[in-house]
């Protein structure tokens, strides 16, 4: 049995911890949750309309993907006004309706932030290609041609092809990380950092309680713009931006001055969260809490959607990703958000479960994916029908099947919308969708709402230490399990990812009663020496008598 790992520090004042340490964060990707104007895509005010929805669930916090001016190159990650709502999604008026109903409701708002790049229309941008003389031509990153009059080094777009865009008038590169609609600021530039701080302001004056930063390991460049060393284990299925390690063009260890006063702005306005999207090892994640964790709060740990589902890999990885953590760091969890295949399709629907009861009872703090919790999975998007450009440059990477509309009812449309849905729906979704699962016991969304009760409820579950367990060779290959302490109390999980049936020694601790089951029936039931464990079943083992 390992040692307790280090409960969280306290909050400031040392009255408790923050509420996004103990809370749950919510992700809610606008386009598709609840379209109130018939157009097929969703709203601001469609997500008003829901709120009741999400504190019937139980979550804590609501993060909202990008619904700022755009031309939707990128569907809104391509900004041309960070301080204005796109009329597609409504207006400002709707959203502070949004952000008083919510609050009304003791729901937090993050919102995301896009500083990496803005969209080609963006007016900072229209003035800086309009000549090399141009007051904000160093507000994005141009360069000359290389010596053979191509592109000034050999660093790639994420989204397929070169990084950089030849401008005719000027005759210089421009760099875009993703699409040439999206062109990189230049965050060494002092006056960019002050407008984008001022962009904060604006939407934290108005309330927000945090934001996501997108991409956030991305912002700074190395200064001498030197080439990407090759990856020699780079394999044709994969996307092209593998075929070179991003050494030189995000990842620099300048990022962390630029992602401190972002935080600095945030304190100013009291107890808000900095949250950073960061796809790296665990070892470079971590670096992002920065030196005496004036970094993000939380660097985003992705690890979960990235790791083989085996329940030796996710017990090797969560024991190393605990013991990586800074002293007062505080862990966080993911699996799954717009970017990536959802979780019931990565696992099926049966391990599904197991992934939620994981996701709410490790230390830190979890983010859902909408429709995680009604357990949507794969939807084929017919080629005619797809709408994701990355997909559109390089085929079978796309991301419309985890973007697809929200499923409310046995209605038209699942009750998204009342026109045509932006995005095809599944095939069950008569059957799978809010009305239909939420007073089934049986669910996968009473299943979510139960762990998101049990959270509220005990301490050692929302921000306890973490321990994990020891078992025999032939259980660890398929069964993880771990205890969360807190306030005198000893909760152990079960988590059973294999389709068989096991017998759990429980040696210590005891005697238990399951607090919880991912399966039905079980709850009550106490426990002695042996706990049996059915195909894809988890647990909650706690004291007898709660």
């Amino acid at each position: 049995m390992e040692a307790p790992i280090k409960a969280p520090t306290p909050g400031a004042g040392g009255c408790g911890t923050a509420w996004w340490q103990s809370g749950t964060v919510y992700q809610i990707y606008p386009r598709s949750f609840q379209d109130t104007d018939g157009d097929g895509v969703g709203d601001l005010r469609g997500i008003t309309a829901r709120l009741d929805y999400l504190a019937w669930l139980g979550v804590d916090a609501v993060w909202i993907s990008p619904f700022y001016r755009s031309p939707m190159a990128d569907f809104g990650y391509d900004v041309a006004d960070y301080c204005a709502v796109d009329p597609l999604f409504g207006t400002l008026a709707d959203f502070d309706a949004l952000i008083s109903e919510a609050h009304r409701r003791k729901l937090k708002v993050i919102l995301d932030f896009v500083p990496n790049h803005s969209s080609i229309a963006h007016p900072w941008f229209t003035e800086s290609r309009a000549s090399r003389m141009s007051a904000k031509r160093d507000w994005y990153i141009w360069r000359d041609p290389g010596p053979d009059g191509g592109p000034p080094n050999n660093w790639l777009s994420n989204f397929g092809g070169p990084a950089w865009t030849r401008d005719e008038a000027t005759g210089q590169y421009y760099y875009h990380a993703f699409l040439p609609e999206q062109p990189d600021l230049n965050w060494r530039n002092p006056e960019v950092r002050a407008a984008m701080h001022d962009a904060l302001r604006f939407w934290l004056a108005r309330g927000v309680d945090g934001f996501r930063v997108d991409v956030i390991w991305h912002l700074i460049k190395d200064e001498g713009f030197r080439d990407n060393p090759q990856n020699p284990d780079f394999q044709p299925h994969q996307a092209g931006i593998n075929r070179f390690h991003q050494v030189y063009s995000c990842d620099r260890p300048e990022v962390l001055d630029i992602i401190a006063g972002m935080r600095a702005v945030l304190r100013a306005y009291g107890e808000r969260v900095l949250i950073g999207e960061i796809y790296l090892p665990i070892e470079r994640l971590v670096t992002y809490y920065g030196p005496g964790l004036t970094g993000a709060d939380l660097p985003f740990n992705f690890q979960l959607i990235q790791t083989p589902w085996r329940a030796e890999a996710v017990a090797a990885l969560v024991a190393e990703y605990e013991a990586a953590l800074p002293e007062g760091g505080w862990p966080n969890w993911v699996l799954g958000n717009h970017d990536q295949p959802r979780i019931a399709a990565r696992v099926g629907e049966a391990q599904a479960r197991i992934a939620a009861m994981l996701l709410l009872t490790l230390r830190g703090t979890p983010t859902l994916y909408y429709g995680d919790e009604i357990g949507l999975g794969h939807v084929p998007v017919p080629p005619e029908r797809a709408q994701d450009p990355w997909g559109r440059n390089e085929p079978g990477h796309g991301r419309d099947p985890e973007r697809t509309p929200m499923q409310w009812e046995d209605a038209p449309n699942a009750g998204f919308t009342a026109g045509t849905p932006w995005l095809p729906l599944t095939g069950d979704a008569n059957r799978r969708n809010v009305d239909e699962l939420r007073d089934d016991s049986r669910s996968i969304l009473t299943l979510y709402r139960r762990l998101l009760s049990l959270r509220r409820d005990h301490s050692a579950l929302s921000v306890g230490a973490w321990r994990g367990l020891a078992l025999p060779p032939d259980l660890a290959a398929e069964v993880f399990a771990y205890e969360r302490i807190a306030d005198g109390e000893t909760l152990r999980i079960v988590l059973n990812f294999s389709n068989q049936e096991w017998s759990v020694p429980l040696d210590e601790g005891g005697p238990w009663q399951i607090l919880l089951s991912t399966h039905s029936g079980r709850a009550g039931d106490r426990v002695e020496r042996q706990l049996r464990l059915e195909p894809d079943e988890g647990v909650i083992l706690g004291p007898p008598g709660r």
